[in-house]
């Protein structure tokens, strides 16, 4: 068993659009997906279904194939934990409930950041709006702030801007209020969907991570898989998450977390192969389209 991902084509199942923090629309991903010869790409904007019509639409007219689902924000023990739902059902209330509250979460917890930004930065809420490409229809995050600093002339780029301020630990960072992630996974299992932990062992992200009892809880609540092949996993991660996956009988998947000109990751530099996707495709409550 080796943890390398060497697949050179795939399913890049972990993109982003601007319905999120992305900075291309759900067209525009797909049209990379298709420029890059991935054998299919996955939408998954942040706490949002929203740009699934219009990626449905340009999957069509472009023969790429698409799944659909989105990355959610929750908690485990104080680690913030994201989770990829994918082809589960929108019309499921359970889920449209757990979207709305992270949302409204989310809005409340952005607010909070600008005010804080205020006191040493001109800048104001109309000027992250002002960044949002989808209206209302989007995820605002901190990469929203991010733009506005850039904007504003602050710093040069995204990156600068969160490494200048809004990183966790800076001073104006807001912790994120989030679900449990067992409650993610059991909105998902609810909703016919398929839940896979993203980028599990991304040190960059929290100053601890899940240990192999908090994956075990999980794939015990009805986990599906682990995204090993991430940029964000170490070598020796993916060795252990690898382990932990055939261990747990979980699905092991890979994705490039693409955010367009966002952040460096390039959509397919990590990718699931066609098997995997099968089975992701034999248990969702939605098709893939082909």
């Amino acid at each position: 068993m080796t943890a390398r991902n060497e697949l050179t084509a795939g399913w890049d199942l972990h993109c982003h659009s601007a319905y999120s923090d992305g900075t291309e629309t759900p067209e525009g991903l797909i049209l990379e997906a298709r420029r890059r010869g991935l054998h299919g790409v996955g939408i998954t904007d942040h706490d949002t279904w929203e740009g699934w019509a219009e990626a449905e639409e340009a999957s069509r007219e472009y023969g790429v194939p698409l799944v659909r689902g989105t990355e959610i924000t929750a908690d485990v023990d104080g680690i913030c934990v994201h989770m990829l739902g994918l082809l589960y059902s929108p019309d499921d209330d359970v889920l449209r409930e757990l979207f709305e509250t992270t949302r409204v979460n989310r809005v409340r917890r952005m607010k909070k950041m600008v005010e804080n930004l205020s006191a040493d930065f001109p800048i104001t809420w109309d000027d992250v709006v002002s960044q949002v490409k989808e209206g209302e229809r989007t995820t605002i995050g901190r990469p929203h702030i991010a733009d506005a600093m850039v904007a504003l002339g602050f710093f040069p780029n995204r990156s600068a801007a969160f490494a200048g301020t809004i990183n966790k630990n800076g001073p104006y960072y807001v912790p994120i209020v989030s679900p449990s992630a067992e409650t993610v996974v059991k909105a998902v299992k609810h909703a016919g969907g398929v839940a896979i932990i993203a980028h599990p062992a991304a040190t960059s992200r929290n100053k601890r991570i899940l240990t192999d009892e908090h994956i075990a809880s999980l794939a015990e609540a009805g986990l599906d898989g682990l995204e090993v092949f991430h940029r964000d996993n170490s070598p020796e991660q993916r060795e252990r998450l690898l382990h932990l996956a055939s261990d747990l009988h979980l699905l092991a998947t890979g994705g490039s977390d693409w955010h367009g000109d966002g952040k460096p990751n390039v959509m397919g530099e990590n990718v699931t192969d066609d098997a995997t996707v099968e089975m992701i495709a034999e248990r969702g409550a939605i098709d893939i389209l082909r």
